[in-house]
């Protein structure tokens, strides 16, 4: 009976084992992924923006990551349908995330009844 379970019990921990292998090696992959999917990322927007530009955007992505990556994401979208021609400078950045900071302000009234 003894035997029985040590047996059981060595299958259980084999299979736990490789489980684990299975979710780590997954694991890795995936985060194989998410930097070649950033590695191109990258160099795209070294082709579409000017140094300078890209500088702001780097300053930008310390403060704000996640305005930052939708900036770059729609940048590259819209050099990829033909709407926008590069090379983005620093300046068109500049107006364009001053467009999208007036457009993110809500205007707040308070009424007194």
């Amino acid at each position: 009976m003894s035997e029985y379970n040590d047996v059981d019990l060595m299958e259980i921990k084999r299979r736990k084992m490789l489980e684990l292998q299975k979710k780590v090696l997954e694991n890795q992959q995936e985060e194989e992924r998410r930097r070649e999917i950033e590695a191109k990322k990258q160099a795209m927007l070294r082709v579409i923006l000017t140094p300078e530009a890209r500088a702001r955007l780097n300053n930008l992505r310390l403060i704000k990551p996640e305005l930052t990556e939708q900036i770059e994401m729609q940048l590259i979208r819209l050099v990829q349908s033909g709407r926008l021609k590069p090379p983005i400078t620093d300046d068109f950045l500049k107006q364009m995330l001053i467009k999208l900071s007036e457009e993110g302000k809500r205007e707040i009234r308070i009424r007194r009844i």
